[in-house]
């Protein structure tokens, strides 16, 4: 089954994100394919939903900030969507103040992780707004060099604005903040949807194996479970994790009990939760340059020391 491209729209409030929608709307709408949009609001009121044609479905999460206080709602518009329609992709709009881990982890329910496959972080950057970008609070300058940081693809908004000797300081600023995101100078928010992926398999030459371009700075992995795992050997692997792991949720049997857990880890703090109903044991993790085979090969041993373990 091909799996259902996602794209993350990220940037600060007024940096452009709606018309970036239209613009790539447009385009998806020429090819023929079929997508969906999850709009976010602070507000109770939706602002921008009517920049989304009638034909393409839309969720609507309002009165919240899809990182913090409606993640849930998301993971469930998200599942809706997936049942609902047969999609090639879907479009998540943030609010300004979104933070980017926190929308990724929100995605990535282990419900239906295995069915997505997260294309791209796009931070969109209003170049006015980052020459005055000093005159925020502290907290709102952090945000903004955040969601740069985390970006897999930026665009630098609103450029004709810009001389050329500031277009140049600019990108050099935002370059030494994340090399490793694709860099694009745009007006009016206009890309191309090819300048917005980043897993793109390719042919080099007849006799060689598609590969993957630019790899996505923040990865995640998913892990499916055959066998129950021994708690303390759990818990020790979590001690030794690399710090680069930001996020792991999903469900877990453990030998020492019949239930079903609820698995959360955030900063650093793991939660377990029974569950009543009998969820696949299936882990998704958050991280920076995870590498899957490593991530493949712990987790498999974890499963077969607890076996021995039992």
């Amino acid at each position: 089954m091909e799996k259902v491209e996602v794209f993350i729209l990220s940037g600060f409030l007024g940096s452009g994100k709606t018309t970036l929608l239209q613009n790539i709307l447009n385009e998806e709408k020429k090819l023929g394919r079929k997508v969906a949009v999850v709009m976010n609001e602070l507000g109770q009121v939706s602002i921008d939903s009517n920049a989304v044609s009638e034909n393409t479905p839309l969720k609507e999460l309002l009165n919240g900030c899809v990182c913090c206080t409606i993640q849930g709602q998301l993971e469930v518009h998200l599942q809706g969507l997936l049942q609902d329609y047969d999609l090639d992709a879907i479009y998540i709009e943030t609010t300004g103040v979104a933070h980017p881990i926190e929308v990724l982890d929100a995605c990535m329910s282990p419900l239906f992780a295995d069915q997505l496959i997260v294309q791209s972080i796009v931070t969109l950057i209003d170049v006015n707004r980052w020459k005055e970008r000093h005159s925020l609070s502290a907290q709102l300058q952090m945000l903004l060099r955040e969601q740069v940081s985390h970006a897999d693809v930026l665009l630098l908004n609103k450029v004709d604005q810009l001389s050329e000797m500031e277009q140049g300081q600019m990108l050099f600023e935002i370059q030494s903040i994340n090399s490793d995101a694709r860099c694009l100078l745009t007006k009016y928010a206009s890309v191309k949807l090819d300048d917005l992926r980043t897993v793109k398999k390719t042919e080099r030459k007849p006799h060689e194996r598609a590969h993957v371009h630019l790899d996505l700075k923040l990865k995640t992995y998913v892990h499916t479970f055959s066998n129950s795992l021994d708690l303390d050997l759990f818990e020790d692997w979590l001690r030794k994790m690399p710090d680069t792991i930001y996020r792991i949720k999903g469900y877990l049997k453990f030998t020492h009990s019949n239930h079903t857990y609820l698995f959360q880890y955030s900063y650093g703090t793991p939660i377990y939760l029974k569950e009543l109903m009998n969820y696949k044991p299936t882990l998704v993790f958050i991280g920076e340059k995870l590498d899957p085979q490593w991530m493949k090969a712990e987790m498999e041993k974890l499963e077969e020391e607890s076996m021995k373990a039992e």
